[in-house]
């Protein structure tokens, strides 16, 4: 029996309507995140939020600046997932640098269900990272996106040869 963690991505302010990004269908996508981490919930899974804050050493970023409110995850996840840990980071791979690794090590985790935006970027690059591999890792299809359904559906082509692609049970 495998001990699975739902990690959910950057779902943050400014990929939102009114945002410094916004990304393409964020909200059916926020919808199915809310449900899968509902479902994750309901099976013991762990859920931990990840939270990306620009580099402030690299100079203004177009969003994710600290203090700004595009940089807060989204008011409707965190309404469900309040306890969840949230790990912050820089880098597009989720585990460059930061918490999640001894995170997930702590919780004796050896499967990952990744999801979030944006889908080529920061899913991908965690997804496909040198310390995923010690996962078994799967990518939560109708829980990501990105700039438009083109970007998204060729990020998720592309990785799917390496990483399994699934629908989180409702």
């Amino acid at each position: 029996m495998s001990n699975k963690a739902l990690i959910i991505i950057d779902i943050q302010r400014d990929y939102f309507a009114g945002g410094q990004f916004e990304l393409f269908n964020t909200q059916a996508v926020l919808d199915n995140i809310i449900a899968a981490t509902k479902s994750a919930q309901e099976q013991s899974i762990p859920v931990i939020l990840v939270q990306h804050v620009a580099d402030e050493t690299q100079g203004p970023s177009a969003f994710f600046n600290a203090n700004t409110s595009g940089v807060e995850i989204h008011p409707e996840l965190l309404a469900v997932a309040a306890d969840a840990p949230v790990v912050v980071k820089t880098f597009s791979d989720s585990f460059e640098q930061t918490s999640l690794q001894s995170l997930l090590e702590g919780l004796n985790i050896d499967e990952l269900l990744v999801c979030g935006m944006m889908t080529q970027n920061c899913v991908t690059h965690t997804a496909i990272s040198k310390v995923a591999e010690q996962y078994k890792v799967s990518i939560i299809a109708d829980c990501c996106t990105s700039s438009d359904a083109m970007i998204h559906n060729i990020a998720l082509h592309g990785v799917s040869h390496r990483i399994p692609l699934i629908e989180m049970p409702q």
